[in-house]
């Protein structure tokens, strides 16, 4: 397993992009794939590469899709002052606020509905290239609901003058730090309720919103302008990025939160999968290989 997460750094280091990164969404589906009990198992460590390496095709297909975006987030405060306000039920959200508001603002706890009985019904055909789409669809969901902006209508500081905190935060702070984290999160457990679950962890992870800005906003006001930023050479190109010195003492302010949420997002994405397969009435899935080459919707 150690050897495997080394080569999926070493993979991972040019692609740091989009919701989470693309090396903390791979992690997060690699390391989901240990959570799973026996009867499992067997299927998704066979296709383990699969589940890591597409664990990012929904911000791929972002830029074909223009119907895939609302997806990954929930502007909340858009809706009401609190996230319990919000009907749970996506016809009650339709009927308050019309499928236009609900479009634009996101559909994130409703998408990862979906996403769930999609792979409910992928099991019960026993269709193996299908419960890895919708697995990996899934994983992503779910690893986007554990990101505090992605939950905020300031999704990258961009109200309050903190442009960049969302990379920062998802992307640069994963990348520095988490080869430390403890990702030994136990086995996956079943979730009675999907929907009501995702509207759990995104009230949870919108708690945290308010810290990740107002902790950043303290630090710049402190921190020396001229350490902040430092340049490095990736891909051939030299950029401009947030400052070891400067994301190790922001990494250190939010004591452990990115390294939390990493470790609820592998557990809640191995639960899912877990939940969908018991739902489908526990396919056997022994004699399933799955595939070795790409696959999309």
């Amino acid at each position: 397993m150690k050897r495997t997460f080394i080569c999926l750094t070493f993979l991972a280091a040019g692609l740091l992009s989009c919701s989470w990164g693309f090396f903390a969404h791979m992690q997060i589906n690699h390391l989901a794939v240990f959570t799973v009990p026996s009867g499992m198992t067997r299927f998704y460590k066979y296709n383990i590469d699969y589940i890591t390496n597409h664990s990012t095709d929904p911000d791929k297909r972002r830029y074909a899709d223009t119907a895939e975006a609302p997806g990954h987030y929930l502007d909340t405060e858009v809706y009401e002052t609190v996230v319990d306000s919000i009907p749970r039920k996506w016809e009650d959200a339709v009927k308050k606020y019309g499928r236009k508001k609900l479009y634009k603002n996101g559909i994130l706890p409703w998408q990862i509905q979906r996403s769930y009985y999609k792979l409910v019904n992928a099991f019960k055909q026993r269709d193996s290239a299908r419960i890895l789409i919708n697995s990996t669809y899934l994983g992503h969901y779910l690893s986007d609901a554990h990101v505090p902006l992605h939950t905020s209508e300031n999704h990258d500081g961009q109200l309050s003058n903190q442009k960049g905190i969302h990379g920062f935060w998802e992307s640069r702070l994963p990348e520095l730090f988490s080869e430390k984290y403890n990702f030994l999160v136990g086995r996956a457990v079943y979730i009675q309720d999907p929907l009501k679950e995702a509207w759990k962890i995104i009230a949870h992870t919108h708690s945290l919103a308010d810290s990740t800005l107002t902790v950043e906003s303290h630090l710049n006001h402190i921190f020396p302008s001229y350490r902040k930023y430092g340049y490095t050479k990736r891909n051939g190109q030299v950029t401009k990025q947030y400052s070891f010195e400067y994301s190790n003492e922001y990494h250190n302010r939010l004591n452990h939160m990115v390294e939390k949420q990493m470790r609820a997002a592998i557990l809640a994405v191995g639960s899912y999968w877990y939940s969908a397969w018991v739902d489908a009435g526990q396919p056997t899935l022994e004699n399933m290989h799955g595939v070795k080459q790409p696959l999309y919707f």
